[in-house]
């Protein structure tokens, strides 16, 4: 099984090194094609979006990073750190030292998300859904089916919301789903006549932001509660916007917007209204940004 990737928009980089040097409060994936293949790399920057930097400089990719409940570590997905090529998970600090791996082996692992109390992480293996211990034993797929699962986000209560391609049909290439960590209880959300992704649970439960073609050729966010009632488109713009991720304190939202044409798509915040819609980061090159996640 190949890695799942949702190219919705183009992304850039920020200039590395740039701002008022502040503590790293988001961090995201940078991607660039370049002649010899793609380059990806884990940066963080603060909450103004200064002060941009490379964490990982490797020449593996790297992947998919989340924040640690205490927000003392980031956790993602790298290929090319061993000899089989494929994506495993691993654990850093925010300056990119201590690195250690937590899954190893002939499958591949990616789209890890920590559980709110650090006890367990969901992730993906091979196209799968599965939960383990923070420490890497006690891998426990919740499917064994042929789908493909992807951007799995837990709730404060321990349920798991994740973007899946089981009951895709017509314009929907999948949508989105919640589950119980011991496999029971799998529900469909949303519109499935539309393709959903990229959720993200509130910090209080109540609602859950995610990237939908509903209504809309090009991606938006929108939220809705955890059982797919009272939906609210965020943002309206042709460019495209997704990868919604919430602040530790569920004032705000990150994500991800195509709206400044294609060379200048950028990471933005906004309220969970969808006011106050604000550009961090200024883009001098041509490459995909992804995946912003904020800091505990």
């Amino acid at each position: 099984m190949i890695k799942y990737v949702v190219p919705f928009l183009l992304l850039v980089a920020c200039r590395e090194g740039t701002g008022p040097g502040g503590r790293p409060t988001i961090v995201f994936t940078r991607f660039q094609p370049t002649a010899s293949g793609p380059d990806l790399d884990i940066y963080v920057t603060d909450s103004l979006g200064g002060h941009v930097t490379n964490v990982t400089r490797n020449p593996a990719l790297d992947d998919d990073p989340a924040w640690s409940p205490d927000g003392s570590k980031i956790m993602f997905s790298s290929a090319g750190r061993d000899t089989t090529g494929r994506w495993h998970l691993f654990l850093m600090r925010d300056d990119g030292g201590g690195l250690m791996p937590l899954t190893s082996g002939a499958g591949s692992e990616w789209g890890p998300a920590w559980s709110p109390d650090g006890a367990k992480i969901a992730f993906i293996s091979s196209s799968r859904l599965s939960v383990m211990n923070a420490d890497g034993t006690g891998v426990t797929p919740l499917f064994t089916d042929a789908f493909v699962e992807d951007h799995p986000s837990w709730s404060p209560d321990g349920r798991i919301v994740f973007f899946s391609n089981r009951g895709a049909s017509g314009q929907s290439s999948g949508h989105l789903y919640v589950i119980n960590t011991d496999g029971s209880g799998l529900t469909s959300i949303g519109d499935t006549s539309a393709t959903e992704e990229t959720p993200s649970w509130s910090p209080d439960g109540r609602r859950i932001a995610f990237s939908s073609n509903r209504d809309t050729r090009a991606f938006q966010i929108w939220i809705m509660n955890p059982d797919g009632s009272s939906p609210m488109r965020l943002t309206s713009d042709s460019g495209g916007n997704g990868d919604p991720a919430w602040s530790p304190d569920g004032s705000t939202i990150v994500f991800v917007s195509g709206r400044d044409g294609l060379s200048f798509s950028e990471i933005y915040v906004m309220k969970p209204d969808g006011s106050n819609q604000t550009r961090l980061t200024h883009i001098p090159t041509l490459t995909f940004k992804l995946k912003p996640h904020w800091r505990p």
